[in-house]
């Protein structure tokens, strides 16, 4: 599916990701991803349910959001990021868009984690978890 967003294209082709863009990124600016080593990034987008990527005109990769899930009834949302050069175009919103809302997963329960991004998700909904949902944390 290619959505096309201003300057830019949004693909959900897995072919089309930039290994390298999405290591650079999760390897150096990604809080969240700075542990893992580029197997396991390799692995954990070879392994993904769904991916999009955002691309500028020229082909090259400024966004990515990767997800996982039972392809059933729930999603989970991960690596999501807009490089800078991209930013404040609305990309990110349209990535997030596209993930949960056009495509297979649109009827699903969708999950994330974040430290500085309520924002964006709260616009499609994320709120704090409810009663009933429990999480264990990594021992790291």
């Amino acid at each position: 599916m290619i959505i096309e967003h201003g300057a830019y294209q949004l693909d959900d082709d897995p072919g089309r990701v930039d290994l390298d863009v999405v290591w650079r990124f999760l390897s150096t600016d990604a809080y969240w991803a700075r542990w893992r080593d580029r197997g396991d990034v390799e692995r954990q987008i070879t392994g993904a349910w769904r991916v999009v990527g955002g691309y500028a005109a020229d082909g090259s990769m400024v966004a990515f959001s990767r997800a996982l899930s039972d392809g059933v009834a729930l999603a989970y949302l991960a690596d999501v990021f807009v490089l800078p050069e991209a930013r404040g175009t609305g990309l990110g919103v349209e990535l997030v868009r596209t993930m949960i809302e056009r495509g297979p997963g649109a009827p699903f329960r969708w999950m994330l984690h974040t430290d500085d991004a309520h924002g964006l998700y709260g616009k499609f909904g994320f709120a704090p978890g409810d009663a009933r949902y429990l999480e264990r944390r990594p021992k790291r």
